[in-house]
């Protein structure tokens, strides 16, 4: 019997974000790519006597309260998937600044899906998973996976697409992070309906050209979180200024990535950008990997 397991958690960028509607219920219609990278929380889930405990490193990272985090929740959908209480304690070491569409949330509540299935032996389907990620948040269901994929609806009709060709990505964010919810409202005020960046993204994914892939990155919610924090666009502008190929946000914000042809150039950039967050990072084929 295991009794403990010890999992990254790969955050991911947004290569397109397209929202090409508005449902009844007011979740937003998207159209997205997005790339699993090598920054990564590390998620520890152990048997302990009982109940349900949780611990973050570091302390207070702006990730909100215990039933709010996404570690719980998951944990929680899969006790009541299967009647009983799982004896766990969850440690969150977090590398993925909250705040900055990097999906750090996301990629920790797949990683606790997975490490309580393969820690209590519970034979997940991948239906099953697949259900409890689209309960917990809209990016889970993809970093279940992650890899490179085309994400549709809300984020649960996912499609793989090609991997991009070897690169690496400089992740800047300023201090401040983005509020999720308030940048989907300032959009709903003057919205734009693009539509076209992930099918250039996924052309270019195909033909395996990294300039042609830089030249299609797009995001339709970056006007309104450059609007609300203007070091987003500032930020955006040192990456291409310090020698990117192509720049653009993630997610909702307020991180921004620009994307390099090796680890050489990425790290000169990285020291011309001086963001208070930066990182040099390669693209993963992969959501969680066991450590």
């Amino acid at each position: 019997m295991r009794h403990e397991i010890r999992l990254k958690a790969y955050a991911k960028v947004n290569f397109a974000l397209d929202v090409v509607g508005v449902r009844p219920d007011g979740y937003h219609e998207l159209r997205t790519v997005m790339q699993s990278i090598s920054l990564a929380d590390e998620v520890v889930v152990e048997r302990i006597g009982g109940g349900f405990e949780l611990r973050v490193e570091p302390e207070n990272p702006g990730i909100g309260l215990r039933e709010e985090n996404t570690a719980y929740l998951a944990w929680k959908l899969l006790c009541e998937l299967h009647g009983t209480v799982l004896p766990v304690r969850v440690t969150l070491r977090k590398n993925v600044p909250a705040g900055a569409g990097l999906g750090g949330g996301s990629s920790d509540a797949a990683a606790v899906l997975r490490g309580l299935d393969e820690l209590f032996g519970l034979g997940l389907s991948t239906e099953e998973s697949r259900t409890a990620a689209r309960k917990i948040g809209a990016d889970v269901p993809f970093c279940l996976g992650g890899g490179t994929a085309l994400a549709e609806g809300v984020g649960e009709t996912l499609t793989p697409a090609p991997a991009p060709p070897d690169h690496r990505l400089l992740v800047v964010k300023p201090t401040r992070g983005a509020d999720t919810g308030r940048v989907y409202r300032a959009y709903d005020t003057d919205p734009i309906r693009s539509g076209s960046s992930a099918d250039n993204v996924l052309g270019a994914l195909r033909s395996r050209d990294l300039a042609a892939l830089a030249g299609a990155l797009g995001n339709d919610l970056a006007p309104f979180t450059k609007e609300e924090l203007p070091e987003v666009a500032e930020l955006e502008g040192r990456l291409l200024e310090a020698g990117a190929i192509g720049a653009s946000m993630t997610g909702s914000g307020s991180a921004v990535y620009g994307l390099f042809r090796d680890e050489e150039a990425a790290g000169r950039a990285r020291e011309k950008v001086g963001a208070p967050f930066a990182g040099v990072y390669a693209p993963v084929s992969r959501g969680s990997e066991e450590i």
